[in-house]
């Protein structure tokens, strides 16, 4: 009766095991753990206080959430996102790249792009179709040109911006995250009065939306 007992301790504990080694197995690399930081991830990030550190580990901190945002200031072109709901999910975090999927309404086309590059930080806008295909306009963006703030950096349009939106030569995004308060995304038009915004309130999470267009679930 013993060793039978002794048996079946020994299948329970393995089977623990087994269930522990499917789960890990099983997450994806890059989503977040309990901490919202995958551990693989964690010791990639950088350590230092240079701004742009400070500011990557800040948006790293964000990685697994969701938030409710607001259009702050736009123009009339910019009505569907005063009439319809704005969400951000900081969805996919790794040591180079941190992805954030912005929906307006049951519109999941856009993700934001924000990648480490050997000169600084760069932007770029991922557009999809429902099918999973991309835009005719896509993957514009631009990259940093100075050390920015710990918690706002500024991207200048780029080349590639410039020949599919020729426009948008001009173009200087942001992002600001102030953590424990709010993140924003905001354009601007250098010489122009185009300017758009959108604040999102971190600290009232919100339920996971569904995948951007194109990726998986």
């Amino acid at each position: 009766m013993i060793l039978a007992f002794r048996q079946s301790t020994r299948a329970l504990r393995l089977g623990v095991l087994a269930l522990v080694a499917f789960v890990a197995a099983c997450r994806a690399p890059g989503t977040p753990g309990a901490s919202g930081i995958d551990p693989a991830t964690r010791s990639s990030l950088p350590t230092g206080d240079a701004p742009q550190d400070v500011f990557w580990r800040a948006l790293h901190g964000l990685c697994g959430q969701a938030f409710q945002g607001r259009l702050a200031e736009g123009n009339a072109s910019d009505s569907a996102f005063r009439t319809s709901s704005l969400r951000m999910h900081v969805r996919q975090c790794s040591g180079t790249e941190i992805r954030i999927p912005f929906l307006l309404g049951e519109d999941r086309s856009r993700t934001w792009v924000v990648t480490r590059t050997a000169a600084g930080l760069r932007l770029k806008h991922d557009h999809r179709h429902a099918d999973g295909s991309e835009d005719a306009i896509t993957q514009y963006g631009g990259d940093t040109r100075g050390s920015g703030t710990a918690s706002r950096q500024e991207f200048h349009a780029d080349a590639h911006t410039a020949s599919i939106i020729p426009a948008a030569l001009t173009n200087v995004w942001t992002i600001e995250v102030v953590p424990g308060a709010t993140f924003a995304y905001a354009l601007r038009r250098e010489g122009t009065d185009r300017r758009f915004r959108v604040v999102f309130d971190l600290t009232r999470p919100i339920a996971t939306p569904p995948a951007p267009w194109g990726a998986a679930p």
